[in-house]
Parts: structure tokens; C-alpha cells; sequence
């Protein structure tokens, strides 16, 4: 697990970030309308959302939600399926050939549990997905996991925890269901 780290709502931190919440959301909504066949105006709206230049062989299906983009990088050959949403504030790293189904939400910021302090702060904590895992239709992931590479996330999962690489997770918790062959051994 990936370390949470505290951010004071009261904070030029903060106030920077909810900046760039407001800026994704005009994006997203913007990606969100395009003619599905005008792939260089969203290739062009993707890269102005994650701050950086996202792969030409990367596909993002939409309707797409995010809350600011600039943490999340996509690997070569990935797809997002339709309806992802995706809370980035801690940052999401995807792999290469990573195939992530519709409706499926990577969060990576929440609150502290304790009621003194859950208005004073957010909680980030990043989402790293190794190469070539596949996540099935409406999984949850939650701050701070690692999805091991060509690991699968079961339909529905949620998943509070590190993934192995080369296991298959069900849900709703962490439950190894069977472990993979890596692919130099297929």
C-alpha cells in the first residue's frame, strides 16, 4: 500500500488543486460532447487534461469523469472504458496494455475518518496499475493500491488492498481467486 498523505482544506495547497478541478471539469464536459469520430479534438482535450502528452496507441472511451487529470498518466495500448470515473488528486499511474472496463472509479483522495478532522483535510494516496491488467466492469480501487502486472479485477470488486501480480481478485474485498502463468511461460 502507498502512503496517504494529508492535505489542509484551509491551504494554498488546496486552493491550487481546486483550481485545477474546476479546469477538468470544464475539459471532461467538453470531451464528453465531442462527435465520437473527431479523435484528434479529444486526443487534443486529453492531453490538455493530464498535463502531458498521452499516447497516441491510449483510448479513452467517453463519457469520462475525472477531478483533475494532471496526476493520471496512461501506458501505451491502455483503454478506459465508457463511464470511468477517475478522483486523481493522489495521482493514478495506468500500464501499458492495461484494459480498464466501463464504469469503474480509481480513487485515489477521501477524507480522514476522524469528525475533528474531516473538514480540515483531504487525503490523497496514489493508484498505481501495472502493464497489461485488465479490470472488469464497475471495480472500485481505492487509495493507495497497487494492481500487480497482468493481474485481473473482477466485475463489481472493490478492492482495499495490493493486488499480486498475476492474480485474479474478486469482490467485494481482496480474495485471490487463482494465480496467472506468466506470459514468457505461455
Amino acid at each position: 500500500m502507498l502512503r496517504e498523505r494529508r492535505i489542509p482544506t484551509r491551504s494554498d495547497e488546496w486552493q491550487q488543486l481546486y483550481r485545477q478541478v474546476q479546469i477538468a471539469m470544464d475539459l471532461t464536459s467538453r470531451l464528453n460532447v465531442l462527435p465520437f469520430g473527431d479523435v484528434d479534438a479529444r486526443q487534443a482535450l486529453l492531453e490538455e487534461l493530464f498535463g502531458a502528452a498521452a499516447p497516441g496507441t491510449a483510448f479513452v472511451h467517453p463519457p469520462f469523469y475525472c477531478t483533475s487529470g494532471v496526476g493520471t498518466r496512461l501506458g501505451e495500448g491502455s483503454s478506459v472504458g465508457q463511464a470511468c470515473s477517475f478522483l486523481d488528486l493522489g495521482g493514478i499511474t495506468i500500464g501499458e496494455r492495461t484494459m480498464i472496463s466501463p464504469k469503474v472509479t480509481l480513487i485515489t483522495e477521501g477524507h480522514p475518518i476522524e469528525p475533528v478532522d474531516r473538514y480540515a483535510f483531504i487525503t490523497v494516496a496514489p493508484i498505481v496499475i501495472e502493464a497489461r491488467v485488465w479490470i472488469g466492469a464497475a471495480a472500485t480501487i481505492l487509495p493507495g493500491v497497487t494492481v500487480g502486472h497482468d493481474s485481473v479485477v473482477g466485475a463489481g470488486a472493490v478492492i482495499t488492498k495490493d493486488v499480486p501480480p498475476l492474480t485474479v481478485m474478486t469482490g467485494p474485498g481482496h480474495t485471490v481467486r487463482r494465480h496467472l502463468e506468466p506470459l514468457s511461460n505461455l
